[in-house]
Formats: C-alpha cells, structure tokens, sequence
C-alpha cells in the first residue's frame, strides 16, 4: 500500500503579525537547531517576505517564467527527438510544474514533491525537516515521518535539495524585505503627519456650546470649500516640515536594489536617473547567464530525479531524456550571417526557420555599387 505524506497533513491557522529582526533571528536558530530542526517560522516568514511585490515579480516573472517558457524535446540513446513523447509531456504541464519547483527550491531552501495521479504537488515547506529527512503531519507536533527511509521515496516522493544546510536566496533577502517595510511604514506615517498642514482655530473653549460648533467644523472644513467663524475666533493652517520624506525614498530604493542582485545577479530596470543602455544591456546579460543556469538545472535534475520517476509509473517510456533547447542571441546570429552571405550559399529554410524571413531567390550583388562620390547607393544598374 502506498503512503501519501499529502494526505496526512494537519492545518494549522498561521497567525499574521508584523515581523522584525527578532522573529528572523529565532526562525533561523529554530532551522539550524542541531537537536531539533524546525523549518515551521523560516518559511513562514518566507510566505510574508514573499508579499512584497519586488520579490514576487523577480522570482515568479523573471527567474521562474523565464525557465518554464525554455524549449525542450525528449530523446532517445542516439540523440533522435522523439515528438510523440515530447508533445504528450508538454500538455501535461509536468515540466512547467517541476521547473516552478526547481528554482523555487533555490530561494527557500529546498522542495519536497509527491506525484498524485500523473500530477506534482508540494509538500508544505512547513511541515519538513530536510536536514533530517523528516516529515511532519503536525508542524507542532513531535512525531516525524523518515520520508527517505519509504519505499515510496525516488518513485513518488520526489526531493530539490540544492545544498544541504542552505537556507535559500530568501534568507539572504529577509533583512532588506524588512527595513523596506518599516521604511514604507514610516513614510506612510510620515505622509499622514505632515502631507496636509495642521488646522488650528483659536476659540473660547470655556464656552461648550463655541467648542461643539468648533470641533464640528474642523472635521468638516476638509470637505468644505468654506467656513463661518466667530468675530473672536482665529482660524489658521500650521506650518508643515520641509523635508519631503526623500531619506524613506532612498532608503527604500537602497534595500530594492539589493535585493535585485540576490534575486538577479543586477540591477535590472530600477535606477532611472543613472541608467543607461549599455548598463541596461549588460544587466540583461547577467540574467539571461543566470535563467540559463536555471535551464541547466532543470535539465539535469528533470533527467535524475523525475525521469525515473514518470518511467516507473508508466507515464514515459524508458530510455528517454530530456533536452533543452539552447537558446539564441538572434542579434549576433543575423549579424554572422550577413557577414558570411558574400561568401558562402546559406540554406533559405535555415534562414525561414531562424529568422522568419521567406527566402525566395538569390539576387546578383555584383549589380548593387556604391557612388562614393554621394556616398549612397546606386541601383540604376540594377533595375536596367
């Protein structure tokens, strides 16, 4: 009989408070406990760290979209693709599903994964002991499941654990997540505070009746385009600060910005006042270097842990692997190609298939001359 670690899970309510330093500092001595490991505050303070939207929008648009969108085919022992069963894995979404959990693993740490019925599900990072191999039905309890030991494990119960001991990318992203919220915090209360003057009106306020109306009043002034005061009453606006709340600004950009190299090795789209394309384009560079480091580990790991797997319970034949699709800079390809076209009789339906470009005959370049004289083209001989 097979054991399903999935449907053994008992929920617990996470509670949602604000988190500092303190409740960092206590998960990552709860996770790196020698006597007793417990991954349930990490990776609940990873789920909050995961809220904000910098994070969110690097790791699932760039990092993990980036991998999911790579080409790939299945072969066989002598390198033949085989389209049968490439495109019966691509409808499926395992690969999507599996690449996902590949490089989230990178960023908190690991995944656990088990294959129900043809599909990947996680095991909740909360409940799991990687360090040890244990499994917990009960994130608070005390009896965990040797999920290594199960004569499911390799067959249905899959395991991402990129570097034993490693906390994850997210770890390292935690500090700067935090101060960006009190910053935000504090510029918010800063915005409410002096974003509009303080009102003041002068009254007699020995006289209940005068402060009623006052009080009255000075709620409704915000909405009103006037008001009628007393002859004895003074009503004027305080003066408001005259920083602008820039050092939140800057504040908040330094903590985005680091957190854009952990996520992306650079600084990708964020300064627009320094930015420039060459900055640009060398940024873009880093992360397509790093998505293919992604691509690679997705191979590598699709083949050893999940390969075995999907054969073992019919869902792919044996003797197949997987292959992804190097990817293209088309830019520097055409600019290779142009170059070598004086000297060399290209395939057209490599060019169509490259490209894009419908290549219908191959004219005389012998008739196309440059007037020096004008610096332009001349092509009166051509349409002789």
């Amino acid at each position: 009989m097979k054991t399903s670690l999935i449907n053994q899970i008992i929920k617990r309510q996470t509670s949602i408070i604000r988190r500092d330093f303190t409740d960092w500092k206590n998960a990552q001595y709860s996770a790196l406990s020698v006597s007793n490991p417990r991954q349930y505050l990490l990776q609940t303070l990873y789920s909050d760290v995961m809220q904000d939207a910098l994070m969110t929008s690097q790791i699932e648009s760039l990092r993990i979209s980036k991998t999911k969108a790579a080409d790939f085919t299945l072969v066989d022992s002598a390198g033949n693709s085989d389209d049968l069963s490439t495109n019966t894995l691509k409808d499926s979404g395992l690969f999507d599903t599996f690449a996902m959990y590949v490089v989230e693993s990178l960023f908190y740490g690991f995944s656990i994964l088990e294959l129900i019925n043809g599909k990947l599900q996680l095991l909740p990072r909360t409940h799991i002991d990687p360090e040890n191999g244990l499994f917990y039905p009960d994130p608070y309890g005390s009896k965990g499941i040797q999920y290594r030991n199960l004569r499911e494990y390799g067959r249905t119960i899959l395991e991402l654990y990129p570097k034993k001991g490693d906390l994850g990318y997210i770890n390292k992203a935690v500090p700067y997540v935090l101060i960006k919220k009190f910053a935000l915090s504090c510029w918010s209360e800063f915005c409410e505070i002096f974003g509009m003057p303080p009102r003041i009106l002068k009254t007699n306020t020995n006289d209940s009746e005068m402060l009623s109306r006052a009080e009255s009043m000075m709620r409704e002034i915000g909405s009103a385009a006037y008001a009628i005061i007393d002859t004895t009453e003074d009503i004027n606006f305080g003066q408001s600060v005259s920083t602008d709340g820039t050092i939140y600004e800057k504040l908040i950009s330094k903590c985005d910005s680091q957190i854009s190299l952990i996520n992306l090795s650079a600084v990708l789209g964020q300064d627009t006042v320094n930015g420039n394309y060459s900055k640009e384009e060398s940024s873009a560079k880093l992360l397509n270097d790093v998505v293919a480091s992604d691509k690679r580990l997705v191979e590598s790991l699709f083949n050893t842990v999940l390969m075995p797997s999907l054969i073992y319970n019919g869902l792919i034949k044996d003797g197949l692997k997987l292959r992804i699709s190097k990817s293209k800079d088309i830019e520097s390809l055409w600019n290779k190609t142009v170059q070598a076209l004086p000297y060399y009789d290209i395939d057209p339906q490599w060019i169509k298939d490259t490209f894009g470009i419908e290549v219908t005959k191959r004219i005389d370049n012998s008739q196309l001359t440059i007037d020096n004289n004008k610096g332009k083209l001349n092509l009166d001989s051509f349409f002789v």
